[in-house]
């Protein structure tokens, strides 16, 4: 069995693929990947046994932009790339996470004849996955709520893959890192891997009202810290191998409304914050994925447009009150087996073509 992964443009779309790779290449198959040539793909998967292929990608921007006319280019000649890549690889199955690095391998693949499993992480799909949609056998979902309109293939509840490293996050070591007893309340604020100026700014400004009734660790991105010291407090510009061990820690999270971040929270069982990115800033994903686990009972959620020193500390302040209506609430967030479903779906495809590319 040869399969062909893709996906990119953010660590998102690569990084819950991982699990599902590692789990076919223990059971035989041969996989590779396609990312973009800017090599943020390709880094992420430096440790990984598979051979990578970079293409050209246009980013699809859903505005008009004079950029746009280059990416039409960039993606027509990133489709010539994936029809030589499928004709080197000979997949038996490509498997998409998404991303805007996905669509001309999607597109080329389907050229080809050979079938198409995708994963959609938000509620509703993003446009790489959106233009993708009239060529994927199967659509791996996210949320059990999505439906595309018009989808005429297989609706598959996955869930997404969660990292090896966060299941095996230790709560103690944890602690230990921060310096903080068991005893004490730990609130994580995270704004994604590149941070959040919004979060950043308001946390900061609520450390004396916050740190009165807990430990506040503030991951605030690459060249943003602030070189605030003051006790009660801990900020770390990025975090890697430790951040399964402060989620464990944490007892409250105030994050985005990324998809895969909420659903690594509900996974763990984590009270959450979720203070969604406006639709100034992107298409509404986050605040549909945040209105998604509201209305469930999993998450609280401030809007960033009314967000404030008052409102994040009193919304807070409750949650620490509530912390066992909160646990109970999240009790009945039932994950599927994502890496079972999404292996079992792509070797699935195999049987439904009756042969292989061997």
């Amino acid at each position: 069995m040869r399969v062909l992964f893709t996906g990119g443009g953010t660590a998102g779309h690569v990084i819950p693929a991982i699990p599902v790779l590692r789990a076919l290449r223990e059971e035989g198959a041969v996989v590779g990947f396609v990312g973009s040539r800017s090599g943020l793909e390709a880094d992420l998967l430096r440790e990984e046994a598979l051979t990578y292929y970079g293409i050209s990608s246009g980013k699809l921007r859903r505005y008009f932009s004079l950029e746009n006319l280059q990416d039409v280019f960039r993606v027509l000649r990133g489709i010539w790339d994936a029809l030589l890549v499928v004709r080197r690889f000979r997949p038996d199955v490509v498997f998409s996470k998404g991303g805007y690095v996905s669509f001309p391998l999607v597109f080329a693949a389907w050229l080809r004849g050979v079938p198409v499993v995708a994963h959609e992480s938000d509620l509703t799909p993003g446009l790489a996955n959106r233009l993708s949609l009239p060529f994927i056998r199967t659509l791996c979902v996210n949320f059990p709520d999505t439906r595309p309109p018009g989808f005429k293939g297989r609706v598959l509840y996955s869930g997404t893959p969660v990292r090896e490293a966060l299941l095996a996050g230790d709560a103690r070591r944890g602690r230990a890192l921060l310096g903080v007893d068991a005893q004490t309340p730990v609130l994580l604020v995270t704004g994604g891997s590149l941070g959040a100026d919004v979060l950043n700014a308001v946390v900061r400004e609520a450390l004396p009202e916050l740190t009165a009734d807990m430990h506040v660790v503030l991951v605030c991105g690459p060249g943003k810290s602030s070189n605030l010291r003051q006790p009660g407090f801990t900020e770390f510009e990025y975090v890697r191998e430790e951040w399964g061990d402060l989620l464990a820690a944490a007892d409250l999270v105030v994050s985005r409304a990324g998809a895969n971040t909420l659903y690594e929270l509900l996974l763990l069982r984590k009270a959450n914050l979720l203070v969604p990115l406006s639709r100034k800033a992107s298409r509404g994903d986050q605040i549909e994925n945040a209105e998604f686990a509201r209305a469930r009972g999993f998450s609280r959620v401030i809007a960033e447009e009314s967000l404030s020193v008052g409102l994040l500390v009193q919304t807070l302040q409750q949650m620490l009150t509530d912390r066992q209506a909160i646990a109970a609430s999240l009790a009945a967030f039932q994950p599927p087996d994502s890496v079972s479903l999404l292996a079992a779906e792509i070797k699935a495809q195999l049987t439904a073509t009756g042969q292989t590319q061997a």
